[in-house]
């Protein structure tokens, strides 16, 4: 795909405008068409109601014409709100790449002060990363993606980079399948359709199989006979009320099972449809094409046994209608015969109806992916590398910030290395903190990074650079840190990881940080930790010349014209122009 985002968001959107047009008239020939149908039906049978041959003939005539225009009218409605499911789609791509995407769902409920990283580097909330690159359709594929960002999955790097280049290529194919989705508004979430579904107790005998249409068989020899006075017609009467009783017998369990599948249908024809797109789609990725492998049996597409079991639900949906209750259980059990049928569906597919769900939560997360790969087409897939280079990145730069006035930097560190980055304040150090951990989440997920090249060996990320106390548990800030930087001391232990650290032991005093600081950074380095601290202490810069693997860097400031000029250049050395007496005097607070 190599046509540019915006323009094909804008083609998009200008060919499903006008297919909405198209279809509107269309839908406005149909509506009248269908109403000259009527009106032409009731006037002709009253004309010919002396001849009641005729009379019938041009009923049986008019209805069959009406029931035909009404289902070309539904499905040109459907197509209708398809493409403007469409029309939607990409003008929220054109508002986002605008910059306009702050009033979107943020993901703040994954948020998770415990986790590894997601609090500090603003995973979740409003303006983070999640609700820059979240296109999720269902709930089940939101948590997917969120699980995703949170999972600080070093394996099968490459395997998802593959899965998310082809997705990228389907813009198409990802839009439609969004749009699907949309279209249907679910009630029960998977997971407790899952769980009712696993414990459902059957209830209805084997015998239920047949029984249903031997008793319809009866039910149509008793009318019969009735008819034709071989027997007295007040049996039909005997006959319903004995049919009632049967169903009667079962009438609790019945409404119980309803109240249940009538949660659950909406869901179930959302995700049949789902599953039929993912089924007819070719993929050459060895991700995709497992997790569509997963949906096929020998003998049946997934899409087809949910869109089985969904007509299962809308049949026993139909006993809500009082007549067809009556006389469809009184003649026909056709609540015994439609939960028997529900139930047999559920004891075949209970297990594997799970698996299912989860493929249609992949590719709902992975087409946000996809779609954010095929966003920013100036993006690098890093380079997986085994060698000493942790990370390797050409002209690094923050992927929420505007392009037009973002500044990048190289960063090579290796590892084992450890870097202490000096700075004057709001000369960058926080943003390329998270700039760097942004780089390791994305790309261990399998996303392009924001620069011109990048070599990097996957590593899980660990930070500290927001902490809070804690009036619940009658926690302190300065514990609270502590406790945060025991987690990671007790995380390398086990497994490498990429350390970011931003100013440490600010609950203690300038002396006792200093000291607790150098010793910290000293034990990380013992630990052949990797990472990155940024600190206004300068005497931590001391560290460098005691021990091999740490380097210092710094964000410059400098005041030109009694005004503070940052170039947000990470450079070698330490930094030697501090700003906070300047911001004082200029603001006038001293």
């Amino acid at each position: 795909m190599t046509q540019k985002p915006n323009s094909y968001y804008q083609e998009q959107l200008e060919n499903h405008q006008t297919a909405v047009k198209t279809l509107n008239k269309k839908l406005f020939t149909f509506s009248m068409l269908r109403l000259g149908i009527f009106l032409a039906t009731v006037i002709a049978v009253y004309l010919t109601f002396h001849n009641w041959q005729i009379a019938t003939g041009i009923g049986i005539l008019g209805t069959a014409l009406f029931i035909f225009t009404l289902a070309k009218y539904t499905d040109i409605k459907y197509k209708r709100n398809l493409h403007k499911a469409l029309v939607a789609l990409n003008e929220e791509e054109l508002a986002i790449g605008s910059g306009i995407f702050h009033e979107r769902p943020t993901g703040l409920e994954f948020q998770n002060p415990t986790h590894f990283y997601s609090l500090d580097i603003d995973l979740f909330g409003k303006g983070s990363f999640f609700q820059f690159i979240n296109r999720t359709s269902i709930n089940e594929g939101t948590q997917t993606l969120a699980t995703a960002l949170n999972a600080n999955d070093i394996t099968h790097v490459e395997t998802r980079q593959e899965a998310i280049k082809e997705l990228a290529d389907k813009p198409d194919w990802r839009q439609h399948f969004s749009a699907v989705a949309s279209l249907i508004h679910v009630e029960t979430p998977a997971v407790k359709i899952i769980e009712w579904l696993k414990n459902h107790q059957v209830f209805l005998p084997k015998m239920m199989s047949w029984f249903p249409l031997v008793f319809s068989l009866a039910s149509v020899v008793v009318v019969a006979l009735s008819l034709f006075d071989v027997v007295a017609a007040s049996l039909i009467a005997y006959w319903l009320l004995f049919g009632l009783v049967i169903t009667g017998v079962f009438l609790k369990k019945i409404n119980h099972l309803a109240s249940n599948t009538d949660k659950v249908k909406d869901t179930f024809r959302q995700y049949a449809t789902l599953l039929n797109q993912i089924e007819q789609e070719t993929f050459t990725s060895s991700l995709l094409k497992d997790k569509q492998t997963q949906i096929k049996l020998k003998h049946h597409k997934a899409s087809e046994i949910f869109a089985k079991f969904s007509k299962h639900l809308d049949a026993l949906d139909n006993r809500n209608n009082f007549i067809s209750a009556i006389l469809g259980n009184g003649f026909f059990l056709t609540d015994l015969k439609n939960s028997y049928k529900v139930e047999q569906w559920i004891v075949q597919y209970h297990e594997t109806v799970a698996h299912w769900f989860e493929v249609v939560s992949f590719f709902d997360a992975y087409n946000s992916l996809g779609n954010y790969a095929f966003n920013h087409p100036n993006y690098v897939f890093p380079t997986i590398v085994t060698k000493e280079t942790t990370i390797e990145a050409k002209h690094l730069g923050h992927p929420l910030l505007d392009a037009k006035k973002r500044v990048a930097s190289d960063l090579t560190i290796n590892n084992q290395e450890f870097f202490i980055v000096t700075g004057a304040n709001m000369a960058g150090k926080s943003t390329f903190l998270r700039t760097v951990s942004l780089h390791i989440v994305m790309a261990n997920v399998g996303l392009p990074v924001c620069a011109t090249s990048s070599n990097y060996q996957p590593i899980k990320l660990i930070t500290s650079m927001r902490t809070s106390d804690s009036l619940t548990d009658d926690s302190s800030y300065f514990f609270s840190e502590l406790t945060r930087l025991k987690f990671i001391v007790d995380a390398i232990q086990k497994e490498p990881y990429f350390i970011i650290l931003d100013e440490i032991l600010k609950g203690t005093n300038s002396t006792d940080k200093a000291i607790g600081s150098k010793k910290f950074v000293e034990k990380l380095v013992a630990s052949n930790a990797t990472g990155i601290i940024a600190t206004h202490d300068l005497s931590l810069c001391t560290i460098e010349t005691e021990l091999e693997p740490v380097k210092n860097y710094y964000f410059d400031a400098q005041i030109i014209n009694d005004e503070l000029f940052f170039d947000y250049k990470f450079k070698k050395g330490i930094c030697q122009n501090m700003n906070a007496s300047f911001l004082l005097k200029k603001m006038e607070i001293i």
